[in-house]
């Protein structure tokens, strides 16, 4: 029998580089019953893939043994309806088997339960939802908070990292001052030994190098002398290994001076001060920097109103959007922001909807259209009626989407994990060998020491860490601002690779519905209204879509249908009527030529027509021909701009449909497509999919819900829709809007960050690669310079701020 599959997701915040997540996924894979585990840097969280025995609380009790405990909130709920123990054991099961719930536990007395749960894996309202299912009525009595965005948890980061850089750099300064001043300032030298003297200079940097490591870098000692205990040295291991031993080593030359000979008597407090600064500089000026990554989720977030304008039976009041219900009345002022997911009920007015689809122009909105929370209404009062709430709606599900994919690993994250898991270790025995080698070289136990710790210090996997996942969070962020959706964060690599992109036609390329796009009148006898006003009125009860076309045209010029009876369908050719007093006879070719009707006028106009993929239509009044229209379903606005592009860009576009052959010839000639499939089933589309991949990885465009086989077949499928019709279900790429050119943002943008995530990985190789050499002294023997252990860190530090801001130039992608 299969096991039932969970998935849930930790909140880590003891993750600080790639070995860290290395450690994380192989803590948790060692779990029986886990099938898979992805960590992510960026977002300090780890998504998890299991079945029993495997639990929430045995995945958290592994990762806190391996040193990388999860972030923990509580709720407590207040639940009506609990009469005995067997009710609280139906309600502490139905919470314990939620998946991130890590305990809980039900009072019968107090009618409660306090349940606590993995931040990031589910929220208040979700164990709301599981009381309810087990048949019982709850509410959040003290909400712990939900877990902030990415974003938010990064400002906090970086305002804790802030004090503690701002403590070590007052308590630093006088260290470096000392230590520095009496070797480059003779002056400075003399007043020194003149006044306070040599020893207890030392001892002041002793004293204050001893708070810095305390107090604002406890946290490498804290997180990194454990994980080396564990046998599992990660970054914070290398910052504290280096910084304490250049700490300990100046400790005894100040404490137990004849512990060691004259000739090595050199204190080195200023090192382990400044690398403690430096490295916290960096990780401030990172964690700054990837707050701004996160913005897009943050701005997304901002879209939310805190309350809403609800009808009551005693009125009008303000209630907050958490206590919203489907169901529910809403008043909706002008340029007020929507507050949920609803339908237009009263009002005619415009929407603002471009902060979600990248649609500039606002949208009309008349009683049954569908609003979205987040949107902004226009000048006008609207009411509507609510139908989603909470995680239900459109906004929230775009936003865990996006979070989703930002926390999702690329396949070339793969070899940067190979990398960091030996890399530390690498370090610790290049660092030893390094200390090794100028000891034999005779350069004595100092240099030898500092040697070392530079080598340590320059090696921090921070950059490496960074450069895939910060890149993922720029660039589905920026594509969520564009109105494009990343299902997964590796579908951003996979669409990079396409080399084929095949279009759906109908709603796709094109409008979907058809409309009049020609009239050519045959008789000076009518103009073209009155012949519109009589094919309306002949059409007016017609289902056909032809008709339909006629009777929009009509609606469009407002136009009144002229009046109509005795209409009798002619099956497979048209139809006829007495259209005020008149015979009318609309239809095809071969309803003319049964009627009698010449048509040789404009026969080289309708065969001109046809082959543009264009139905004629012909209108013959009193038995003579009045005129030629035209049908089509319209190519979208810019349609040929976004073929155009995705050639321009390298890719080879395809036109996949089941309408008829000429039709969609005619369409790809328009287009510019050569590549043409038509007079396919849903079923052929799939066999035409597999068959364009064999030419090289394929991505499929389609309405996301027809073409879901189609979809699925591809190598990336992209759903390209309308505002909340969206199909988020349906492919790995969701457009929020239905101009084709977002598919050629979408490409543009994932070569972009792929190239940008290259780019990060080629600084962050490259720079260990060339700079380990270095502070191992390589040029020393050739008269070239070392590298100190406080530029060491400097140069560390830079790296990974470096990566980042790099990668921040994708929030100007698309633009």
């Amino acid at each position: 029998m299969n096991q039932a599959v969970s998935h849930t997701t930790f909140i880590i915040d003891g993750m600080h580089c790639g070995a860290c997540t290395g450690r994380v996924e192989r803590a948790l894979e060692a779990e029986e019953g886990v099938m898979a585990a992805s960590a992510n840097l960026m977002a300090r969280s780890a998504r998890v893939e299991f079945a029993s025995p495997a639990t929430p609380a045995t995945l958290a009790e592994a990762l806190s043994k391996a040193g990388y405990p999860v972030n923990q909130a509580e709720a407590r709920l207040e639940i009506e309806g609990m009469t005995c123990a067997t009710c609280t054991g139906r309600v502490e099961r139905a919470l314990a088997s939620t998946p991130g719930v890590i305990a809980a536990s039900v009072n019968l007395a107090t009618q409660s339960a306090a349940v606590t749960y993995a931040q990031g894996a589910v929220a208040p309202s979700e164990l709301v939802r599981a009381v309810e299912g087990a048949g019982y009525h709850a509410r959040v009595h003290s909400q712990g908070e939900a877990p902030a965005p990415v974003a938010d948890r990064q400002a906090a980061e970086a305002e804790q990292i802030k004090r503690n850089v701002l403590i070590s750099g007052v308590l630093t300064l006088p260290v470096f001052v000392l230590a520095m001043g009496v070797h480059m300032i003779p002056a400075f030298h003399h007043w020194v030994a003149g006044t306070i003297g040599e020893r207890t200079s030392w001892w002041i940097q002793f004293v204050l190098t001893a708070l810095v490591l305390a107090f604002p870098g406890r946290v490498f000692l804290r997180i990194g002398i454990p994980a080396l205990l564990r046998g599992a040295p990660e970054m914070n291991s290398l910052v504290a290994l280096g910084s304490l031993a250049a700490f300990l080593y100046s400790a005894v030359v100040t404490i137990a001076p004849t512990l060691l000979p004259a000739s090595a008597r050199e204190v080195y407090f200023e090192a382990a001060a400044v690398i403690v600064t430096l490295i916290l500089l960096g990780r401030w000026l990172e964690a700054r920097a990837k707050g701004r990554a996160g913005q897009a989720i943050s701005r997304l977030v901002g879209l939310r109103p805190t309350t809403a304008k609800v009808e009551r039976a005693s009125g009008v009041i303000e209630l907050p959007v958490e206590e919203l219900a489907p169901g529910d009345i809403i008043q909706l002022a002008p340029g007020e922001r929507v507050a949920v997911d609803g339908e237009v009920i009263e009002g005619h007015g415009w929407i603002d909807e471009s902060m979600l689809t990248g649609e500039p122009a606002p949208v009309e909105k008349t009683p049954g259209a569908k609003v979205t929370g987040g949107t902004v209404n226009g000048p006008s009062a609207l009411s509507f009626r609510v139908t989603a709430t909470g995680g239900d709606t459109v906004l929230s599900r775009i936003i865990a989407l996006v979070e989703e994919a930002q926390g999702g690993k690329l396949p070339v994250q793969a070899l940067v994990d190979k990398v960091t898991r030996v890399f530390v270790p690498v370090v610790m025995a290049l660092s030893v060998l390094t200390f090794a080698i100028w000891m034999l070289a005779g350069q004595g136990f100092t240099h030898a020491l500092v040697a070392a710790i530079s080598v340590m210090i320059i090696a921090c996997p921070c950059a490496m860490g960074l450069a895939t996942p910060v890149s993922i969070l720029v660039g589905t962020g920026r594509g969520a601002e564009l109105g494009l959706l990343f299902r997964r964060g590796d579908a951003l690599q996979r669409l990079s690779e396409v080399e084929i992109v095949a279009f759906d036609k109908t709603g796709t390329l094109t409008e979907g519905h058809p409309a009049l796009t020609d009239l050519l009148p045959a008789s000076p006898l009518f103009t073209p209204d009155e012949i519109i006003a009589m094919a309306a009125g002949a059409e007016a009860r017609s289902e056909h879509p032809l008709a339909q076309a006629i009777l929009t045209e009509a609606e469009a010029r407002g136009i009144t249908p002229a009046k109509a009876r005795g209409a009798k369908a002619l099956p497979g050719r048209g139809l006829s009527a007495k259209v005020d007093g008149r015979e009318v006879l609309l239809g095809n070719a071969r309803a003319m030529e049964e009627a009698g009707v010449d048509c040789a006028m404009l026969a080289p106009a309708a065969q001109a027509l046809a082959s543009e993929g264009k139905t004629p239509v012909w209108l013959a009044v009193d038995g003579g021909l009045a005129a030629l229209m035209a049908v089509s379903d319209p190519l979208k606005k810019y349609a040929h701009d976004a073929v155009a592009a995705l050639q321009f860009d390298g890719a080879e576009v395809a036109l996949i449909s089941g309408d008829t052959k000429a039709t969609v010839e005619a369409v790809g000639r328009q287009l510019g497509i050569l590549r043409v499939i038509a007079g396919v089933l849903p079923e052929g589309k799939v066999e035409a999919v597999n068959s364009l991949r064999e030419r090289g990885p394929t991505a499929f465009v389609g309405d996301g819900i027809n073409d879901a086989p189609a979809l699925a077949a591809a190598d990336v499928g992209i759903a390209i829709g309308t505002g909340t019709d969206v199909a988020i279900e349906a492919a790995e790429v969701v457009l929020m809007h239905g101009d084709p050119q977002g598919v050629a943002r979408a490409f543009a943008l994932s070569r972009a960050t792929m190239r940008n995530i290259k780019q990060n990985l080629f600084w962050a190789f490259a720079y260990n690669t060339a700079l380990i050499p270095v502070a191992m002294g390589i040029l020393v023997p050739f008269g070239g310079p070392g590298l100190s252990p406080m530029l060491a860190a400097g140069a560390m530090a830079f790296s990974s701020v470096f990566v980042v801001t790099n990668a921040l130039r994708l929030r100007r992608a698309g633009a």
